[in-house]
């Protein structure tokens, strides 16, 4: 685990976390969440088990670039800057970039949950999840993705998510 986060940071101009212990931690949940459903889901976040609900999170999740970008770190610091990983800026506490739609129905908020006196708790009923993948087509690198929505960086060329098309508007719109 460690040996493919070493190589994808370095393939981004990113470095690991260098907080030692913390980074053993992370490298352990990923590695657990590997075992548990197929796919290295982020350590630090709450995976359904369901490929199609998860992809975003599947390390480097789709938020990591937008995160490093703007704060020096992903969501869970595996993944930092130069200037975070030489203790020139500290890492601070990001906010979930991961939409509330999302986390929604990978949770599966349509369950139940108990309420305790010291807390409020509200249920929110959501719809089963009916995922509508699309053909997303990157407008740079020709790159092509099949899933609900586009990457928020493209894995090729590293185009942004606002250079990706869906493929079936690009097509029927040529007619």
């Amino acid at each position: 685990m460690r040996r493919r986060a070493e190589s994808d940071a370095r393939s981004r101009g990113y470095y690991l976390n260098p907080d030692e212990s913390f980074l053993e931690d992370l490298l352990e949940g990923l590695k657990k969440n590997e075992e548990r459903y197929g796919y290295p889901s982020c350590p630090c976040r709450l995976a359904s088990g369901k490929f199609e609900l998860d992809r975003d999170i599947i390390c480097p999740c789709d938020y990591r670039d937008p995160d490093v970008e703007e704060f020096g770190t992903c969501y869970c610091g595996l993944y930092v800057r130069k200037d975070v990983s030489e203790g020139k800026m500290p890492v601070a506490s990001i906010p979930e970039r991961r939409p509330l739609k999302k986390q929604m129905k990978a949770y599966d908020m349509s369950a139940e949950a108990p309420s305790t006196q010291s807390l409020a708790v509200s249920t929110v009923t959501v719809e089963p999840a009916k995922i509508k993948p699309k053909l997303w087509y990157c407008k740079q690198c020709g790159y092509v993705v099949f899933r609900e929505e586009p990457p928020y960086i493209c894995p090729i060329c590293k185009a942004k998510r606002e250079f990706f098309t869906d493929l079936r508007i690009e097509i029927y719109s040529s007619r």
